[in-house]
């Protein structure tokens, strides 16, 4: 009876998968990053050459988006940042493998999440 060796990566076509998911969902972020950002610089709808008196009952509130526009870029990015980091990933054979257990991670969570790089039991108990 052969004995079953458990897998240690994902095959090269499941890569390709993966890649070619990421690479839509690094599409999408970047259009979204896009949109923040002009929002961010104020765009065409910004209230800059408006009248004194209405200028002054926007400013808080076009404080406070400004800073929660700021919040969505800076989270953007960084979503950015670990879809890239999974293309590395992929380019090294090692996307998909548990940086805690040295398992795959399920095709599911992978899908799900592709910029994980633990497995669930590894997330919970880092918790």
């Amino acid at each position: 009876m052969e004995k079953k060796v458990p897998q240690v990566r994902y095959s090269d076509e499941d890569l390709e998968e993966f890649k070619a998911l990421i690479l839509e969902k690094l599409e999408q972020a970047k259009n979204s990053l896009a949109t923040l950002e002009a929002n961010l610089s104020g765009g065409e709808h910004s209230t800059d050459d408006t009248a004194p008196t209405f200028k002054v009952l926007e400013d808080g509130y076009a404080v406070a988006q400004k800073e929660e526009n700021a919040k969505l870029v800076a989270r953007q990015e960084k979503y950015i940042h670990n879809l890239e980091l999974a293309l590395m990933r992929i380019e090294n054979k090692t996307y998909g493998v548990c940086v805690e257990t040295g398992k795959l991670i399920p095709k599911e969570r992978l899908r799900c999440v592709p910029i994980t790089t633990r497995s669930l039991d590894a997330k919970l108990k880092k918790r």
